[in-house]
């Protein structure tokens, strides 16, 4: 996201967006590649809820959570790019609030890797989650990407 020091993330936040909703989608190529074809979207607060209910040690992914709120919405999949702009919009809005935070940091991408858009960068959430107990490694040769030693085992379970 840009201009992060002049946007009021705890609002977005908390504004659902017409949301909670379910639409159903008719594009064969989608409904193929997600499985169905009621695909759920779900507020932003309600990524906030999930991402404070990962406990300290533990880590989730993004791809976790709109597993979990396809499962209890009764939907074939979660909408997926306002997935993780919506997991973006809940790490600023904590990093902003400064207490009363929300453990961002143990929210993961695809595959255990970690998100270069949270506030601070890989640097931070690499040294928040290491500060947890976690090996970040390092994976490429040019484009560098981090991620979280065997996060499958230390998986958050929603």
């Amino acid at each position: 996201m840009a201009n992060e020091d002049k946007k009021d993330f705890n609002a977005m936040l908390k504004d659902p967006k017409d949301m909670p909703k379910i639409q159903i989608i008719t594009d064969p190529k989608s409904i193929e590649r997600y499985g169905g074809d009621r695909m759920y979207f779900a507020p932003p607060m309600d990524y906030d809820r999930v991402m404070r209910r990962v406990p300290y040690g533990k880590v989730v992914t993004v791809g976790g959570i709109r597993a979990y709120f396809a499962k209890i919405s009764g939907a074939d999949f979660t909408e997926p790019i306002t997935a993780g702009i919506f997991v973006s919009i809940v790490a600023w809005a904590s990093h902003q609030r400064g207490e009363d935070e929300t453990p961002y940091w143990r929210t993961l991408k695809a595959g255990g890797e970690l998100n270069p858009k949270y506030p601070g960068g890989i640097e931070a959430q690499k040294s928040r989650l290491e500060a947890e107990g976690h090996t970040v490694i390092r994976r490429g040769r040019k484009d560098f990407r981090y991620y979280v030693e065997d996060h499958e085992k230390v998986l958050f379970m929603l």
